[in-house]
């Protein structure tokens, strides 16, 4: 019976790794503190990560933000901790997988962005429709990504996990602990 692979422990560090459907490593996000992770979900913070694009590009991201993954969703959360308030960017993607090198999904193109006033934006329809085209989606995938943009969208009305208030109160708090814990 093979072993369980031993989850990554609060206050520890993980690369995330952003592939596209032809399985061409898109992004990937240097240090990523882990906050939570269970069975079926890490809760994480990125603040002043490296990131570094498909092209060979990098830059550092600009502020405090909470990511979250679930193995049964298709689909992230990027929640940035903003002086005007909250945005949220949601990346349409597979459920992740966790290995040692880093945790990994397949981003599928479209984007959900919540501005801090409430407004959603749907992003990258054409980019999804031209991906969708030349990797062969099929009518499966892109199923399952409409049945998970409106579970999405349920989420963001409802504020639900990631955007419920309470959620980023508790979850940013315990990163500037960890983080105070690490200096």
């Amino acid at each position: 019976m093979p072993r369980l692979q031993k989850l990554p422990g609060e206050g520890q560090f993980i690369a995330i790794q952003s592939y596209k459907h032809d399985g061409s490593l898109h992004r990937v996000w240097r240090d990523t503190m882990v906050l939570k992770t269970s069975e079926n979900s890490l809760i994480g913070c990125n603040n002043h990560t490296l990131v570094t694009e498909d092209d060979g590009r990098h830059w550092v991201t600009r502020e405090p933000a909470l990511v979250y993954f679930h193995k049964h969703y298709w689909f992230n959360v990027v929640a940035m901790i903003r002086d005007d308030g909250i945005a949220y960017y949601c990346n349409l993607a597979s459920p992740y997988v966790l290995d040692k090198e880093a945790l990994k999904y397949i981003d599928y193109d479209l984007d959900v962005k919540v501005f801090p006033d409430g407004r959603r934006k749907l992003l990258d329809a054409d980019e999804y429709l031209a991906f969708s085209k030349r990797w062969n989606y099929g009518p499966e995938i892109d199923h399952i990504l409409k049945r998970n943009v409106r579970i999405l969208v349920d989420w963001i009305e409802n504020e639900k996990g990631p955007f419920s208030k309470e959620f980023i109160a508790i979850w940013y708090e315990r990163y500037l602990e960890l983080a105070r814990q690490n200096k």
